[in-house]
């Protein structure tokens, strides 16, 4: 995704090394973290981490890991563009809220953050940087280097929300997540993902969804019954329209911008049939 927007931004090569390191080690970090908060089994076929060092030293490691990055970005001169994200994921877990694919959208695209949660309620929340996150803080860093002036951030956007929702699809729909993370792994995190939102939103007085997600079982019966109701609410059809119209528009846009064909190549390794 880096090399695919420096055919725009044009960053000089040691510049563009250092970013590129930079945001290597904030998504392995990210990772690492992200499995502890979900209790993840799983990460690409093997064991997370967490599961094997302990999570003090998981823990330990990666925070390790997001000042040696700070200390990179510090040396680009450019300390601004490190980015803190509220976790108000967990928040929604852990208080078993159903958020709104509106609030879902806003924390995926980080350019806000979601609604205050309630006073009355407790947060359990983190620091994390999510995909669309770590895209955002690579361009910006990219264009502080770049002599362009060319603002990328609307067309960082819709990339970062169509490849997280597609995500959360795949996490349901694709046999491959399933090898590398375990069969609806969202499921058993209790993860509030966009085609959860969806079904629950869909059918408010059916509660049968949110208490699955509430159990957070690892019954392969419980999980293909929740995949039936997704399937009752037409929900992933619904996540492969949401997805086919994201595409359009940022495909638009980077026509707009003046064509891209490392950009092209990309949505067209991401582009879910409809």
């Amino acid at each position: 995704m880096i090399a695919a927007f420096n055919v725009w931004l044009q960053v000089p090569q040691d510049e563009l090394l250092a970013i590129t390191k930079v945001i290597g080690m904030l998504h392995s970090a990210s990772l690492l973290i992200d499995d502890v908060e979900d209790d993840s089994v799983l990460r690409r076929g093997v064991p997370a981490a967490h599961h094997l060092f302990g999570l003090p030293q998981t823990i330990n490691c990666a925070n390790y890991v997001y000042f040696l990055a700070l200390d990179e970005i510090i040396k680009l001169k450019n300390p601004e563009m490190v980015k803190i994200y509220t976790g108000m994921e967990l928040y929604w877990r852990d208080t078993a809220t159903c958020p709104t694919e509106e609030e879902f959208i806003e924390m995926v695209d980080n350019s806000t953050y979601a609604s205050t949660p309630p006073l009355d309620k407790p947060i359990h929340s983190s620091i994390y940087i999510e995909t669309g996150g770590l895209l955002r803080l690579a361009v910006k860093l990219m264009q502080a280097a770049s002599t362009s002036k060319q603002d990328y951030t609307g067309l960082v956007s819709k990339i970062g929300i169509h490849f997280q929702v597609r995500d959360d699809y795949m996490n349901l729909q694709s046999q491959q997540y399933a090898d590398n993370k375990g069969f609806c792994e969202d499921l058993t995190e209790g993860k509030f993902s966009f085609p959860i939102i969806h079904s629950i939103r869909s059918d408010p007085n059916n509660r049968q969804l949110l208490n699955i997600l509430k159990k957070r079982s690892d019954s392969l019966e419980i999980k293909q019954y929740a995949l039936q109701l997704l399937e009752r609410t037409g929900t992933f059809d619904y996540c492969r329209k949401f997805l086919a119209n994201i595409e359009v528009e940022a495909r638009k846009e980077i026509e707009q911008l003046g064509g891209n064909a490392k950009l092209e190549k990309i949505m067209d390794m991401l582009s879910i049939p409809v």
